[in-house]
């Protein structure tokens, strides 16, 4: 299955690819955006229906609201694609330092207090050991949240065609703020899926068991290779990926929702929501009872929504994957344009193409 999705990567179109490169980075940035406003909160059956009109009302062109803005996710996503246009090779001392420039510059973008406590080590350390701070973090456990897993999309998009370099650039720019196992493995998770979506035709249906399958196989052998000797932990993310079919198999009913919450998740730790986001990709591949679209970026968003919990990070990964899948074509510009700084976004993503190729 992982040289299907080689083979098509060789044989892409440049303009598909851009498109891809667009997609992946917009995606991100409007889950961020759509889903920030609902962050922290548990979704009724009442709430999904003014969810569903104010998203209809969103798409219409004489509809004016102000921009929702983005949040910690975009800032720091923003930082590494940055980090990868710049420098000819991976310099994380020069990474760290746009982290915390960005978080001193607008420090009000719901950046959590553990990765502030980092920031300020980091700058008041000049950047001595730039992993330090990250390590000392919960007793010198690491943290195990999703910061590294949201920011991690221009990783997948640069190393396209660099698979075991992808994975470890995707480590090292975890670890400046996020150290431990599941942290870590959370992140590349979420960039594999990410990876694997891009090389994928658009114009194909997904099998979800065999995009499930081949992420198992992939993040199997991540696993067993972590320094961790928990058992659970060393698993984790094998046991959340193999209930996945099984839900996206399920017949739907409000049972089936608390399921999905019960064995997936939708908190902040890594294994409690990238495995959601890509339940949310996966599931949005088809039509979703209680969520009026035709729009595949749409629904998917939509419904990460509406799980409740960390909406905007879900959403956030969830929208990577997607719009890495699909690419720009199929994004609702209008929808888009409630998002704050998408135009940034595409020379972002376009920095970030035009260098992919040259590296």
């Amino acid at each position: 299955m992982y040289l299907s999705f080689r083979l098509l990567s060789s044989k892409m179109d440049k303009h598909l690819l851009q498109g891809k490169f667009r997609g992946c980075l917009l995606g991100s940035l409007m889950g961020d955006c759509l889903g920030g406003p609902y962050e922290g909160e548990t979704v009724s059956s009442g709430d999904k229906i003014i969810i569903q009109r104010y998203f209809d009302k969103m798409e219409k062109p004489d509809f004016a609201s102000p921009f929702k803005k983005y949040t910690d996710d975009t800032a720091m996503m923003k930082s590494v694609a940055q980090f990868l246009t710049d420098k000819p090779d991976p310099d994380y001392n020069y990474l760290s330092k746009l982290f915390v420039d960005e978080f001193f510059k607008e420090p009000r973008r719901g950046y959590g207090q553990g990765i502030v406590t980092i920031f300020q080590k980091l700058r008041n350390s000049k950047y001595e050991d730039i992993f330090k701070p990250a390590k000392e973090q919960f007793n010198g456990s690491g943290s195990y949240g999703n910061g590294g897993a949201m920011r991690i999309a221009p990783v997948a998009l640069y190393y396209h065609n660099d698979y075991n370099n992808m994975l470890n650039v995707a480590r090292h720019v975890t670890k400046v703020t996020h150290n431990h196992p599941l942290g870590v493995n959370g992140a590349l998770l979420q960039c594999i899926a990410v990876h694997q979506a891009l090389l994928m035709d658009p114009k194909n249906s997904i099998n979800p068991k065999e995009f499930c399958n081949e992420l198992i196989k992939k993040i199997k052998i991540i696993e067993e290779e972590s320094e961790e000797e928990d058992h659970h932990f060393i698993t984790a993310y094998q046991e959340k990926l193999n209930r996945i079919p099984f839900l996206l198999n399920s017949k739907y009913d409000d049972e089936l929702e608390d399921e999905i919450l019960y064995s997936l998740g939708n908190g902040i730790e890594a294994y409690e929501s990238v495995p959601t986001a890509i339940f949310c990709f996966l599931k949005a591949q088809g039509d979703i009872p209680r969520i009026e679209t035709s729009n595949i970026l749409r629904r998917t968003l939509q419904y990460a929504i509406t799980l409740g919990g960390d909406t905007d990070t879900i959403a956030c990964m969830a929208g990577a994957i997607t719009g890495a899948f699909l690419g720009e074509d199929q994004i609702n510009k209008q929808l888009l344009s409630h998002c704050e700084k998408a135009d940034d976004i595409v020379v972002l993503a376009d920095a970030l193409y035009k260098k992919a190729l040259k590296s």
